[in-house]
């Protein structure tokens, strides 16, 4: 019995990194071959989409390696640590959350119903909404990552973790809370867990508020991130009748910009 607890929590732990990282885990980095890779595979999809949890263990894992770069802020320029953070964040978790960002700001800037907007996200044109905003969250987190350059560096490192913390965490409180607009991505995770679900995370989230204690600079990144995923979710809600894919491709972006510039704001302020 707990051995199979066990393995069913090393497959969700695996398919979440699988899943949400460019790391190399699981099925993705054995030369199993054939059957036997995708059948590994759904099982940890399987076992991670109704362990949303794994979205926060996730986050630390990312935002520690990510905030790696900030130890060598009083060695190297403020502009190069920047942009190595930036660097090490897309190549951690890839650029399909950027698609979700491209999807739904074209999406935005649409005229029409729910259909017309959904349409819009699935063709492949790429449209002036989508080039905005894309180009809003990159220049915007690099412009987070040079303010934390400057900080004290235990400070870059607590808030680039918070952040990233809260904005796996809030694209677990989606699959908790969320209803998807149709059946794909987003319909998968939001039917496999409940409100109940969200307890977990939760608490795994909230040992980031330490991370600069007792300054609240960690705290206003945590709930900062937070917050910002709730933003394209509940744009999504709204015009587009529920969540999907792209929406928590968006929330993880947009949830970890807003994180990093309010903890840098909470650092500057207090």
């Amino acid at each position: 019995m707990i051995g199979g607890q066990v393995r069913v929590t090393v497959r969700a732990l695996r398919g979440a990194i699988a899943f949400l990282t460019r790391l190399p885990v699981g099925s993705r980095s054995r030369n199993t071959g054939g059957a036997t890779a995708d059948a590994s595979t759904d099982r940890d999809w399987k076992a991670f989409r109704s362990s949303p949890w794994t979205f926060t263990i996730v986050g630390w894992i990312v935002g520690a390696l990510a905030a790696l770069l900030f130890l060598a802020s009083n060695r190297l320029p403020a502009a190069s640590i920047a942009f190595g953070y930036l660097l090490a964040v897309f190549a951690l978790t890839g650029i399909h959350h950027l698609d979700g960002v491209a999807d739904l700001g074209d999406a935005l800037v649409v005229h029409g119903d729910a259909d017309r907007r959904r349409a819009v996200m699935t063709d492949t044109t790429t449209g002036v909404g989508a080039l905005l905003s894309v180009s809003l969250v990159v220049a915007g987190l690099a412009l987070g990552a040079l303010a934390l350059a400057r900080a004290p560096i235990a400070v870059a490192v607590g808030v680039a973790v918070a952040a990233e913390v809260g904005a796996k965490t809030g694209m677990a409180a989606m699959a908790c809370f969320g209803a998807a607009a149709h059946e794909g991505f987003g319909s998968q995770l939001t039917d496999a867990a409940g409100p109940s679900s969200f307890l977990v995370p939760a608490a795994l989230a909230i040992p980031a508020v330490a991370l600069t204690w007792s300054h609240p600079a960690a705290a206003a990144a945590l709930v900062g991130a937070i917050g910002g995923t709730a933003l394209p979710w509940r744009w999504a809600r709204r015009r587009l009748g529920g969540v999907s894919g792209d929406v928590f491709g968006a929330a993880n972006e947009v949830g970890r910009l807003l994180g990093v510039h309010l903890g840098v704001i909470a650092w500057t302020l207090w």
